[in-house]
């Protein structure tokens, strides 16, 4: 059988981590490229071919690609800075890369492209995939494009792309997630759950294991795929604070554990205060892009996975309850290895 190779960008953050994971554990030899392969192997996932490169630059990246029948392209500019002058040339060096490798090109997709024209104020909007985008925020209206780049260089030049658009990251290998960040407290000891979520909106969550394992399953079929594919990724859709409670009740599992009792006290879960991003955010990229997004929050979208279960036969999905304890005690060992609290 012949060897399957994939690259990876971004491969030592979350979505790209857990992607290169799953191939792993699917068979392939998954190569990641990454500035400092060395810093790479130590932060990154075990078993990769770690090869030195930029994403920003062009001749790295159609160099790594060489032999490989996927590149998952995983790279994001770091704290949301400049996301059009830095997220568009990286998509643009990896279409060439995936094109002189004939290898398909792996996107994953987010909510940006949507604008609250596809929302609805108190649930009920399942939306497929081919929802209409009208984007009302900068990073979204680059989303928009970054995808139209792909269904250009399909078009022209017979790119296969495969896109799986999924809601907020969260799970172990998640560290600048709204749940690690916000609902966890990353750093510190979890006293009180403080959240962003809206009673009676609903909220699309995708656990990263969970979505991995979808790439890696249609990585496993891309010969059979069309050319250019979008899917959609349904992940846990939870309305109210859903997930501020369950991250309560997994502190509170956690603490019982700990102490070696039954019962552990619950942190209460208190709203998100927008008044100080809004304070910041004259001064803060990352605040002001919070600010644009935040319609997210308060009206709902479900994502319809029709078509993917319809390809997979199903969509993996780990339980709620199991996925945030796995966040949890994730986020609690490296503060732990860091900040020193269990």
């Amino acid at each position: 059988m012949t060897e399957r190779l994939a690259l990876v960008t971004g491969a030592t953050g979350g979505i790209g981590g857990a992607v290169a994971e799953a191939l792993l554990r699917h068979g392939w030899r998954v190569r990641g490229l990454a500035r400092d392969p060395d810093r790479a192997r130590l932060s990154g996932p075990e078993g990769l071919d770690w090869v030195a490169g930029d994403a920003l630059r062009e001749a790295d990246l159609v160099r790594a690609a060489a032999g490989a029948r996927v590149l998952f392209h995983g790279a994001n500019p770091p704290g949301y800075r400049n996301w059009r002058g830095l997220a568009m040339p990286m998509l643009a060096h990896a279409i060439t890369a995936a094109q002189g490798a004939g290898a398909r090109l792996l996107l994953p997709g987010s909510l940006y492209v949507y604008g609250p024209d596809v929302f609805t104020p108190k649930g009920g909007a399942r939306l497929g995939e081919d929802a209409p985008r009208h984007p009302r925020t900068r990073k979204g209206a680059v989303r928009v494009e970054m995808e139209a780049m792909l269904a250009a260089a399909a078009a022209e030049a017979g790119l296969a792309s495969l896109v799986v658009r999924a809601g907020d990251f969260f799970g172990p290998r998640a560290p600048s997630s709204w749940v690690t960040t916000v609902l966890m407290r990353e750093g510190r000891p979890v006293r009180r759950v403080v959240t962003p979520e809206v009673p009676g909106a609903g909220h699309a969550w995708a656990y990263l294991p969970d979505l991995a394992e979808t790439f890696a399953r249609l990585a496993d079929r891309e010969a059979d795929l069309p050319r250019c594919l979008s899917l959609h990724f349904r992940g846990h859709h939870l309305h109210g604070r859903g997930m501020a409670d369950a991250v309560a009740d997994a502190v509170a599992e956690a603490v019982a554990e700990a102490a070696g009792r039954a019962h552990g006290a619950r942190p209460p879960v208190r709203p998100f205060r927008w008044l100080p991003v809004y304070a910041g955010a004259p001064f803060v990229t990352f605040l002001r892009e919070v600010i644009e997004m935040r319609y997210l929050w308060s009206t709902s979208l479900e994502l319809d996975n029709a078509r993917l279960v319809a390809l997979l036969g199903e969509e993996p999905h780990t339980p709620l309850a199991i996925a945030v304890r796995s966040s949890l005690a994730a986020l609690q060992a490296r503060a732990a290895r860091g900040a020193g609290f269990t």
